[in-house]
């Protein structure tokens, strides 16, 4: 798999090999704090001695230019020295995702084609690695750097294949390419928490930023807001929409000090105008509202100061010029500098998505006279839940599967927990009654747990619409109605 033009770093000069810039900055002031763990306090040079032992085992281990290193790891200061270590020996690193079904993870660890896997045992082991001097960045731009894992729920994980050249073409680790959002929210990131796995495309891209902006990495424990917020005294964090209606609520009823916090990254699912206004309104100016997807990095963003305006509440922000956006029969095409070359293993879904050097985002939306981009709902059948994609397709096919069911169909709700929940409807077979239990240890076995229909709904007949087809909408109707 080898990048496309737009790959490499287009319009901003030439480009520095990932992770180089990373290595550089850990190198540049040694004795700077970068990474808090509980009382633990890590420095860069601390980090770097530590990338470089990691390295040295990897390379030990047959891990270099095109060799496989998967990464079963959370958040610790070892993990992130892993992650980078991992790419500075050049190899195609990927992440474990978590929740997983066990059939899943070793398909995963198949398709990948891994020589090592980093977990946190084999990571002690590397640790006691003799380093070799300096780390230098090794990759090569047209081998693949990344493969970002999706959960697994359309029934197999997907992997967003990046390069090396199309991670040197980001912006993230260079002041003078950031776009206008980023750039106010930069000097918030001073303790920025880190929380989940550093594999996140999300949270590996902070993080850096983070880094790069002079901020502290600082591990979330306890990992749910507003608790971590006040006890690591943080200034910014990762949030999803689920959990942000969450801390609204918190905040109206039990207010936290939340006095030191910056800036919430909002992630996942949509964010309605009406919730991002209410929580502009109890949080204060710290909400930066993006838009972005795996395959492409970030696509918008909108800072705080913007949405005083009422007409850019019901925007995801400009596309800075560094990002090509077109609509094509009301579905949004991007390009931009770090975007995925492909699918990893799957050319079938890679020339449907990645078209002539355009990413296809299967989003809704139009640009409006000032550059800002609105978004009107999907081209494909998704539930986003906590952030994860949930293919309704494949719930479908799962609950199919139970001889007492004749047919089912999954749309997304909306739900102040998870952003979006999956609920399923299902007709019976003739003479059986479908068991909801079971049907939910089904699609959990399947697909993971983050699949498993929060309301199962059992209905005689589905209607239709003039088409003639299965109308969902319909079905949803006396859930908006109760």
């Amino acid at each position: 798999m080898t990048p496309d033009a737009h790959d490499v770093d287009r319009g901003a000069g030439p480009a520095v090999l990932w992770p180089q810039p990373v290595l550089d900055l850990l190198a540049r002031d040694p004795g700077r704090p970068v990474f808090e763990d509980g009382d633990r306090v890590v420095t860069a040079g601390e980090m770097a001695h530590a990338v470089a032992r990691v390295a040295a085992g990897l390379r030990a281990a047959g891990a270099g230019p095109g060799a496989g290193v998967a990464l079963d790891l959370g958040v610790t200061p070892e993990a992130f020295a892993a992650t980078v270590a991992a790419f500075a020996v050049g190899a195609r690193v990927c992440g474990v995702p978590p929740g997983l079904a066990p059939a899943q993870r070793a398909d995963l660890l198949t398709r990948a084609d891994v020589t090592v896997v980093v977990d946190e045992a084999r990571l002690s082991d590397l640790l006691t690695s003799a380093p070799h001097g300096p780390v230098v960045a090794a990759g090569r731009p047209g081998d693949v750097a990344r493969i970002t894992w999706t959960s697994g729920t359309s029934g197999r994980p997907k992997g967003c294949a990046q390069t090396y050249a199309a991670m040197s073409g980001a912006w993230v680790p260079f002041p003078e390419r950031w776009p206008a959002a980023v750039a106010a929210l930069a000097p918030r990131l001073a303790r920025f928490l880190v929380l989940g796995t550093l594999s996140s495309h999300v949270m590996l891209e902070y993080s850096v930023l983070a880094l790069t902006a002079g901020g502290v990495l600082v591990a979330a424990r306890p990992p749910g807001y507003p608790d971590a917020i006040v006890r690591h005294r943080a200034t910014a964090g990762v949030i999803t929409v689920g959990r942000l209606h969450q801390l609204v609520r918190a905040q109206r009823e039990d207010p936290a000090d939340l006095s030191t916090l910056r800036a919430l990254l909002v992630s996942g699912s949509p964010l309605a105008p009406s919730r991002l206004a209410e929580a502009l309104d109890v949080l204060g100016p710290v909400v930066f509202h993006g838009y972005g997807q795996t395959e492409t990095g970030m696509i918008a963003m909108v800072a705080p100061e913007e949405m005083r305006s009422p007409a850019v509440l019901t925007t995801v922000g400009r596309p800075p010029a560094q990002v090509d956006v077109r609509v094509r029969d009301g579905e949004v095409w991007v390009r931009t500098p770090c975007q995925a070359a492909g699918y990893w293993d799957d050319p079938v879904e890679t020339a449907q998505v990645f078209v002539d050097g355009w990413v296809r985002t299967r989003d809704l939306g139009e640009v409006d006279t000032d550059g800002y981009l609105h978004l009107r709902g999907r081209a494909r059948d998704v539930v986003i839940v906590d952030a994860q994609i949930v293919h309704a397709g494949a719930v479908e096919r799962v609950l199919e599967q139970d001889p007492a069911v004749a047919e089912a169909y999954v749309v997304a709700r909306p739900d102040d927990l998870t952003g979006e929940a999956v609920h399923a409807w299902v007709v019976p077979a003739h003479g059986r009654r479908p068991d909801v239990e079971e049907l939910r240890r089904r699609v959990a076995h399947a697909l993971g747990v983050v699949a498993v229909p929060q309301g199962v709904h059992v209905v005689e007949h589905v209607p239709l619409a003039p088409s003639g087809k299965p109308d969902k909408r319909a079905l949803v109707e006396p859930l908006v109605r109760s």
